[in-house]
């Protein structure tokens, strides 16, 4: 499950809320108690894709080293 975040238009406190997509937005701030002025915010996110298996550890370099022996045959 995501989570979300708000943004209340009374405080102007941001927080975040661990809610399924299938949720009905929030329209009570956890911050001050007031309903109907929050709003869901566009924020960035922390996650990033590492390991072995995703291009950028695997693929990316196998085909420089590809391109470097073709390279030196020449």
């Amino acid at each position: 499950m995501p989570i979300y975040e708000y943004k209340c238009d009374e405080c102007n406190g941001t927080f975040e809320y661990f809610q399924s997509i299938t949720e009905d937005p929030l329209d009570t701030c956890s911050l001050c108690g007031k309903q109907n002025c929050v709003s869901k915010i566009i924020s960035t996110s922390g996650f990033r894709l590492k390991g072995s298996g995703w291009y950028e550890t695997d693929f990316k370099n196998k085909v420089s080293k590809k391109n470097t022996k073709d390279k030196s045959e020449n």
